[in-house]
């Protein structure tokens, strides 16, 4: 007997980013190991990203994503797209298994499962925003992380605190508003020779010109559209990344961060790993943004102590098996379903 069908309909952009199809093709990958069959339906960009790291994985691009979806025979769907809400979710389910993956609680879901990994969501959180028999997966325990970390994370997690000699950038493939190539340029005149791995892809803004750097300073590495990120993520020494969902990659090997705020969205996340002191946090949106980042960047560098108290936080917060764990339930609802 084969597994079900499951269409994933996601969001991609240069203002949204790359995330929420990272996300979901780790979610995809773990039903896919429990028999599932997954198929991605979103706009051109999550079709490129597909093709990058995916490209075994069957897509169909659209821009109306409710015709392609009316043309699509499936068992059930996930939805990681914020633009859509519970009249897309209705028609486009049309009865089956829903399961919605989303960080804001700030509008209504057709969802039969709710995954929010954000670490200060609350179940009340979504009162009133879906039917009392939704089930929600809130917290990093179910957070979607790639396999790979987890499998790297015991020995990351045995010389935290070591003397820095590799700092990782990463914020996000889309490199929202070139901020790759702004945090780069704030760190290179207080590393030393320090290395810096700097994680960005192919259609990043800040790409030509940090490749014209690259030349002329041996410290800088460029990775793009890289599939060795649970590698440099574990060794390197400190991270510098986007307070999206890469948050929970670092914190499965415990890198001590910086976490950088680039969307409304992510100051809650930003806000409660800053509570538990398990990363600092600068806010791209703010003013001071440098000044931050210069004092945040300091500390880490000096203070081998802080270094050692993020990894311990941050690694109590995520283990990295979050996508077997909602790939399981969303499987048994979809064979409740059936029987």
């Amino acid at each position: 007997m084969t597994g079900p069908r499951i269409l994933f309909v996601v969001d991609a952009g240069p203002a949204v980013g790359g995330g929420h199809v990272m996300r979901s093709l780790t979610l995809a990958r773990a039903l896919t190991a429990q028999g599932a069959a997954c198929v991605f339906l979103g706009p051109p960009m999550a079709g490129e990203l597909l093709e990058a790291f995916a490209p075994e994985v069957p897509r169909i691009a659209g821009d109306d994503l409710a015709a392609a979806a009316a043309r699509e025979a499936f068992d059930a769907i996930v939805f990681d797209h914020y633009g859509l809400a519970e009249p897309d979710h209705r028609a486009m389910a049309r009865g089956r298994p829903v399961l919605v993956i989303d960080d804001l609680a700030d509008r209504p879901l057709g969802a039969d499962i709710v995954l929010d990994s954000g670490p200060e969501r609350k179940a009340a959180d979504y009162l009133g925003l879906t039917d009392e028999a939704t089930r929600l997966l809130l917290g990093p325990v179910y957070a979607p992380v790639r396999p790979e970390f987890a499998a790297v994370r015991e020995p990351a997690l045995a010389w935290r605190g070591e003397p820095v000699l590799r700092i990782l950038v990463s914020m996000g493939l889309t490199d929202v508003g070139g901020i790759t190539g702004r945090v780069v340029d704030l760190l290179r005149p207080r590393i030393h020779d320090i290395g810096l791995d700097v994680v960005l892809g192919g259609a990043a803004p800040s790409l030509p010109a940090l490749t014209k750097i690259a030349r002329r300073d041996p410290r800088l590495m460029l990775h793009v559209d890289t599939p060795h990120m649970a590698r440099l993520t574990a060794e390197a020494d400190l991270g510098v990344g986007a307070a999206g969902s890469a948050t929970w990659e670092r914190c499965v090997v415990g890198l001590p961060s910086l976490m950088v705020v680039l969307a409304d969205n992510q100051r809650g996340a930003a806000r409660a790993m800053a509570e538990r002191e398990a990363a600092l946090v600068a806010d791209a949106g703010e003013a001071d943004f440098d000044q931050v980042i210069d004092r945040h960047l300091m500390r880490l560098l000096r203070d081998a102590n802080l270094r050692r108290q993020l990894a311990a936080n941050s690694a109590g917060v995520c283990d990295g098996l979050g996508a077997g764990r909602v790939a399981e339930a969303f499987l048994n609802l979809i064979g409740a379903r059936d029987a």
